[in-house]
């Protein structure tokens, strides 16, 4: 079977579907992933196919305006304010995007198509070229349910009505948003009118949702039929490929086990001012510090480098995760689920999207204190949440515990066997 992945985003969007990916060949299929350019020598170093995107997305990321965005992003006004001016480019990127992975589904010919929901059109891509599609992902916005309202929307005491109805919010602002889907769909011969909005196939019946997050952290709605499944994290095995530097081996085996900082792909308007809370908390609190720049969330300077603080460009979490202490980073999927499963507790910092979301699940789960966002980071308040996870022993053997029952299950492996047997009963 001919499997085409589509995906947008940062490393943490693409990392999961490799792993996946990697799951799915070993079991004889033929996989090719569909995401920035910027990915794919990470893409093919893992033995799958690469089909292009362009690198508008990322490369908007590093431009000023970028920035003012991502540091605008904990409040709704100011965020709305920097977007505003720039509705004309986001379309624009828009219907390069759409254009680039529909290029590639043509290209690829596949049998299946799984996606990401920032993969504007894959389903639409699917109905014209004939074949199913998957919605593979990690949050729970899709396919509602009146046990948990959808994610972003706070869990009020107003029933299940109430819950049931924050999902149809979030598929009526989708729907309202991508009148670029309609306008393919019209050029294409397809009805204006798109299915895949509304999470149905062509025939009327749902999309299947593959769940990529654990049942340990949020366990599935008894409400959900067999057509959505949790199928656990989506974790790549990065062991075969490292080739950790000597300098970062010798600091890790050189004294107490460090507290891991780092922001991955995301960063705010002032990543030095963010480095120096960081560098003060540090002092203070006595702890020894791994600080990774990532794509240029924290920032480094010759005086900062010192006997208990190192500061590295990024590496692994399955590998350096288990070494360290604790683990304070901005509360993506990707980087919440690897401090997770190595029993670590996590001090979440975070910037916006479904980061919060995955802080609150921290805090509600005893593995971390309550999460300090961007804007309210203070030298102050991260020595206090230093201090928690460095001395709170209920939450560390919360952590220790939990990243257990993680390690137990094989989330790629359960997410082949929907796939084959949902495939097998077409």
């Amino acid at each position: 079977m001919k499997i085409l992945i589509a995906t947008i985003g940062t490393q943490g969007d693409v990392q999961p579907y490799i792993a996946l990916g990697q799951a799915l060949m070993e079991s004889g299929n033929e996989v090719t992933i569909c995401t920035c350019v910027h990915f794919e020598p990470f893409v093919r170093k893992y033995g799958l196919d690469y089909a292009y995107v362009n690198n508008d997305f990322i490369d908007f990321m590093h431009t000023p305006e970028g920035k003012i965005i991502l540091g605008s992003a904990g409040s709704l006004r100011e965020t709305l304010v920097a977007v505003a001016p720039l509705i004309s480019k986001f379309g624009y990127f828009q219907e390069r995007q759409m254009a680039d992975i529909w290029a590639a589904c043509k290209e690829s010919d596949p049998d299946l198509i799984l996606y990401h929901m920032k993969a504007m059109g894959a389903p639409d891509f699917a109905e014209k070229l004939g074949v199913p599609c998957m919605l593979a992902f990690w949050l729970p916005l899709n396919v509602p349910t009146t046990e948990f309202p959808a994610m972003g929307f706070p869990d009020l005491p107003l029933g299940p009505g109430y819950r049931w109805l924050t999902y149809q919010f979030i598929r009526r602002i989708l729907i309202m948003t991508t009148g670029r889907v309609r306008k393919w769909r019209i050029q294409h011969g397809l009805s204006p009118r798109s299915p895949g909005l509304r999470m149905r196939l062509p025939d009327g019946r749902p999309i299947p949702a593959l769940y990529g997050f654990s049942r340990h952290i949020i366990p599935p709605p008894k409400d959900w039929d067999e057509t959505a499944t949790v199928t656990g994290y989506w974790f790549l095995n990065e062991a075969e490929h490292l080739h950790p530097p000597g300098a970062l081996t010798d600091f890790l085996s050189s004294g107490e086990p460090p507290i891991y900082f780092g922001f991955g792909s995301i960063f705010g308007r002032d990543p030095e001012l963010v480095t120096q809370i960081i560098l003060e908390a540090v002092r203070r609190t006595g702890v020894r510090a791994i600080l990774a720049r990532g794509w240029g969330g924290l920032e480094s300077t010759p005086l900062a480098q010192s006997e208990s603080v190192m500061f590295i460009e990024a590496a692994p979490h399955s590998w350096l995760f288990p070494q360290v202490s604790a683990v304070v980073h901005h509360g993506g999927c990707g980087t919440t689920s690897a401090g997770l499963l190595a029993g670590k507790p996590s001090i979440i910092c975070p910037f916006f999207g479904d980061q919060p979301f995955w802080g609150s699940h921290i805090e509600r789960l005893g593995v971390g204190p309550s999460p300090i966002p961007q804007k309210k980071l203070t030298v102050e308040r991260l020595c206090h949440a230093i201090d928690v996870v460095m001395n709170d022993s209920t939450m560390r053997r919360n952590a220790a515990a939990l990243g257990k029952r993680l390690r137990k299950e094989n989330g790629t492996s359960n997410a082949v066997e929907f796939i084959t047997r949902w495939m097998n009963s077409q």
